[in-house]
């Protein structure tokens, strides 16, 4: 029996003109797993990241905290198949559209805006998110020129079966990617359904890392959204 960890990236850069880079909190959580799976003897057979800056960042945070201890990290594939699904596309897409024909969109868009803490910023957008996305995946929008979720689906379940069986039984191995995959790997294990799926999604925390069995006909949920790492409130995130 195999075993696979899939981590979620750490804190990305959240309201700045580049998302796709590790906050200054992010860099922190990142060399946190590094340094609490290396103080504990955590080896690793494989790895790989998904393609988004933030994804191989967190890797690169984790393997420089393996390097200052005499435990090896290993080499680190790039797959695209664990890039995060189009949501932020989706969200800015259909916003305009919305907020002349939805009024629960056009208030939760008028308090983000109206918004000067961070913390109901977060909390709103984040409320905003969840009602379009869940929209789109239920393909109540429609929309050109971005990955349907069905699509995305069945590029991370290839990626996993990919991945999965270039591997020797018995090992360990790690992936570094994001909520939405984490998602479909759990939805893989347990069945769940599509709204189900992404709500698991969403539950992963910053720097979160959720654990499966594997074998050649079995493909089971042992951990979920671990962060022991992470023993202070204020070292948490979500986004």
């Amino acid at each position: 029996m195999s075993r696979l960890f899939i981590v979620r990236h750490a804190q990305a850069s959240f309201l700045e003109p580049n998302y796709d880079k590790l906050s200054p909190l992010g860099e922190t959580q990142a060399r946190l797993l590094g340094e609490y799976w290396a103080g504990h003897g955590v080896t690793f057979d494989r790895g790989c990241t998904g393609p988004c800056v933030r994804q191989k960042e967190t890797a690169r945070f984790v393997s420089e905290a393996y390097k200052k201890t005499k435990l090896n990290f290993p080499s680190l594939m790039e797959m695209p198949e664990f890039d995060e699904y189009q949501g932020e596309t989706v969200l800015k897409q259909s916003l305009p559209q919305l907020l002349k024909t939805d009024r629960i969109v056009r208030e939760l868009y008028e308090t983000f805006q109206q918004s000067h803490d961070d913390q109901t910023q977060r909390k709103t957008f984040q409320k905003l998110f969840e009602l379009i996305v869940c929209r789109w995946v239920d393909g109540e929008i429609l929309l050109q020129d971005v990955e349907p979720w069905h699509d995305f689906r069945a590029r991370v379940n290839r990626g996993l079966t990919t991945y999965l069986n270039g591997g020797g039984g018995g090992e360990r191995a790690v992936i570094f990617s994001s909520g939405g995959p984490i998602g479909l790997a759990v939805q893989r294990a347990l069945d769940l359904s599509p709204q189900n799926t992404l709500r698991v999604s969403w539950m992963a925390q910053n720097s979160s890392f959720s654990e499966f069995l594997c074998s050649r006909d079995r493909f089971t949920l042992s951990t979920f959204n671990s962060f022991p790492h992470l023993d202070q409130q204020s070292l948490q995130s979500y986004r």
